[in-house]
């Protein structure tokens, strides 16, 4: 089992391979309940499918664009029937977008593209979602300016994610170093973008250029993290001493489960709510009020914590990992 933390959170899932199933995780540290419950079981088993049938993570990713584009289609319609299925179509997308990291991580199959795609597998069903709900409110009386408050949640939605999935790599990285972790940074990825030339890359350059832009933002957000950073690859080039990594977990960890408020679990399940009861429209106002207050004092948070570790280490209290 390679790099896995065990905590006393985690419970061994039934009736499967234990020691497989937990190799296809990132970390406990990181994953919500629901996900280790339900999710990731579901999502191992369509992984193992896949590996049989030779099934790359990168077409499932696709398909669960599939599905869940579908779901914000079907969510368009006021038949609570029709919503049903969008409902369940939106499930099946997310247990496919679990299923294309676990596929990777058995298979060793891992891209910096995999990793592009599946961060914008998720923006492509909640436009679908953002639209069909702009639509279907303007169908109940609703005038146009419903598009404002679809287009802010929206634009809030990209950054919750962004800032939400840049937060657990990061503390990925302090716990379980490059190997575990899918932190990028913008200079090296700005070396590899001015590599590559809009004659002969155009398709890979339009994607480096659109992940620069997603990295640069998620610094943006995070300066005080962005100096912890850069201080510990300058004094730590050969790996982190233990004692850093076991304080930067004890005090980094109370922070994930913000992550996993605003993305995918809780805001999907207040949506459900509010289809079952037709008042779709809520959903907006509960992106904007309720989610991004989570979000601001998520990055404060972690901007107070990346603030502290950087004062102890700049004043040598964990000196250099000996070799």
């Amino acid at each position: 089992m390679d790099n896995f933390i065990k905590d006393d959170t985690y419970e061994p899932q039934p009736k499967q391979d234990v020691s497989a199933f937990e190799s296809s995780l990132k970390s406990n540290d990181t994953e919500e309940k629901i996900d280790i419950w339900f999710y990731r079981p579901i999502g191992y088993q369509i992984a193992l499918f896949c590996a049989k049938i030779g099934m790359t993570p990168n077409t499932v990713t696709i398909i669960s664009i599939f599905f869940g584009v579908a779901a914000g289609i079907l969510f368009y319609s006021q038949n609570l029937w029709v919503n049903v299925i969008g409902m369940l179509s939106l499930v099946f997308a997310n247990s496919l977008d679990s299923a294309d990291g676990q596929l990777a991580r058995l298979t060793n199959n891992k891209s910096r593209l995999g990793r592009i795609l599946d961060g914008a597998a998720g923006d492509f069903w909640f436009i679908s979602i953002h639209i069909a709900i702009c639509l279907r409110s303007m169908n109940e009386g609703w005038t146009a300016l419903i598009w404002i408050p679809g287009v802010v949640a929206g634009a809030s939605h990209v950054v919750q994610s962004a800032m939400a999935d840049y937060y657990r790599n990061v503390h990925l990285f302090f716990i379980k170093g490059t190997s575990g972790s899918e932190l990028d940074n913008s200079r090296d990825l700005q070396r590899e973008y001015d590599q590559l030339t809009w004659k002969n890359d155009f398709g890979m350059k339009l994607v480096a250029r659109t992940y620069l832009n997603y990295t640069k933002q998620q610094e943006f957000f995070s300066p005080k993290l962005q100096k912890l950073l850069a201080l510990v690859r300058e004094k730590f080039k050969n790996g982190l001493p233990q004692n850093l990594i076991t304080d930067f977990r004890a005090q980094n960890k109370p922070l994930m489960k913000y992550t996993n408020i605003i993305q995918f679990n809780t805001r999907v399940i207040f949506l459900f709510l509010w289809l079952f009861i037709d008042q779709a429209w809520i959903y907006f106002f509960f992106d904007i009020f309720i989610l991004n207050p989570i979000l601001i004092y998520m990055v404060a948070n972690q901007e107070k914590v990346s603030g502290y570790f950087y004062k102890k280490i700049a004043a040598g209290e964990y000196g250099v990992k000996n070799i």
